[in-house]
């Protein structure tokens, strides 16, 4: 998919249509205003100063990068959230882990609930989480790391993270998870590489990829 290099702004667009539009977020660089005046600096505001009938759809953590997806207009909203309630958004993400993942592929169910002493870390709790399915595809072990393909089944917040850290391979550079791993890489190992879905106009189904720099 062919960037789309937009003239009144750095946003890097992949892709824009009269209903929706894609963008490539920087890691580092909130997907929706936080807390605080020196919070709102973020992608949503960013894509909005441009595209002012974009409203969010899903979200990104701070620290990942790579494909964000945005509604033009309300009721566009409603269709594209109801995709993603119903996992029929298909998400690809690429992460370096810490250690060898010797199986070259398998799934994590893990149920996962928010830590609340620790906010806002999560946390794996087999009594009260909710129902979590991670799965991973190996695609090239380093010296000490592995390059990984990861689907997240479900969408719970730092699902990723907390799966891989939670089978003993935490994601490079992981601030909350990381552990020993945290202190490895500049910035957090976690790219969402790609996403597919039916356009919910035409049903055209529309897939984009964004390649990570690490």
């Amino acid at each position: 998919m062919k960037h789309i290099h937009s003239p009144l702004s750095d946003l890097d667009l992949i892709y824009r249509d009269d209903t929706l539009i894609v963008v490539n977020k920087p890691a580092g660089l909130l997907a929706v205003p936080g807390r605080g005046a020196d919070k709102q600096d973020c992608l949503a505001s960013r894509v909005q100063a441009e595209f002012p009938d974009a409203l969010v759809v899903h979200r990104l953590d701070m620290a990942t990068s790579g494909l964000l997806l945005f509604a033009r207009g309300a009721e566009m909203q409603r269709r594209l959230s109801h995709l993603f309630r119903e996992r029929e958004v298909q998400k690809r993400y690429v992460a370096v882990v810490s250690g060898r993942l010797e199986l070259l592929s398998g799934e994590i169910d893990l149920p996962l609930i928010r830590d609340w002493p620790n906010r806002p870390r999560q946390k794996v709790d087999f009594a009260t989480g909710k129902p979590s399915l991670t799965r991973y595809r190996v695609l090239a072990h380093d010296d000490g790391t592995t390059r990984v393909e990861l689907e997240p089944v479900t969408g719970r917040t730092h699902q990723l993270r907390v799966h891989m850290a939670a089978i003993g391979h935490p994601i490079m550079g992981d601030a909350l998870y990381g552990g020993e791993a945290e202190g490895r890489a500049e910035r957090l190992l976690l790219h969402a590489s790609a996403l597919s879905f039916a356009h919910p106009l035409n049903a055209e189904l529309l897939s984009f990829a964004s390649d990570p720099s690490f």
